[in-house]
């Protein structure tokens, strides 16, 4: 477990605990799985995937896989699994996901489970921004020195608003333009608080 397995900080639907060892067993042994999946949209699938590592988000099981029907990298949850017996023969790994299992896992959960989207630059290192997001936010990815770009998102634009404002860094908001229509709502009222855009203010 400890080999085939990558945490990334931050509770969520537990496994079978044999289910995990089992995909842990193909990834160290590089087996291709069997697997029933059920989607996040409910219908479910059979699926043939040559797995990579197990990431565990504090929230989930995650499973980046080079689909072998897709031809391409999935990410699966562990617990959507049901996996099939025997494995099927052993593969070469592949180059890994860009960014590594973690970062791909990250980036491929936050765009299935978000319904609004939103594309921002932080003023402010990656490093020192990493320190105040959680996996759920999404993984900054440094802009020069000084800055970082996130991809993240949230089930409404007034959410995503309260999550920027949390972070008490600078930001410009690159995508999507709804975003910072929504921004300038609060902007005005927090210069009214101050005083900032009162006629009679002296």
């Amino acid at each position: 477990m400890r080999a085939a397995t990558v945490a990334v900080p931050g509770h969520g639907p537990t496994v079978d605990p044999e289910t995990l060892i089992s995909i842990a067993a193909a990834v160290r042994d590089h087996e291709t799985l069997r697997f029933d999946y059920l989607g996040h949209r409910g219908g479910e699938g059979r699926r043939t995937a040559e797995p990579h590592r197990l990431v565990f988000t504090g929230r989930r099981w995650y499973l980046p896989a080079w689909d072998v029907d897709r031809d391409d990298w999935r990410t699966f949850r562990a617990d959507r699994m049901r996996l099939r017996v025997p494995n099927d023969p052993r593969f070469t790994p592949r180059e890994p996901p860009e960014d590594g299992a973690a970062a791909h896992v990250v980036r491929g959960a936050g765009s299935a489970a978000w319904r609004h989207r939103a594309v921002v630059r932080l003023h402010a290192p990656a490093e020192v921004v990493g320190t105040r997001l959680t996996a759920a936010a999404g993984l900054p990815r440094a802009d020069g020195a000084d800055a970082c770009v996130l991809e993240t998102g949230g089930d409404s634009l007034h959410n995503l608003t309260a999550f920027l404002t949390g972070l008490d860094v600078p930001c410009t908001v690159l995508d999507p333009p709804e975003l910072r229509d929504h921004l300038r709502a609060p902007a005005g009222r927090y210069l009214d608080a101050a005083g900032g855009r009162r006629a009679d203010n002296v």
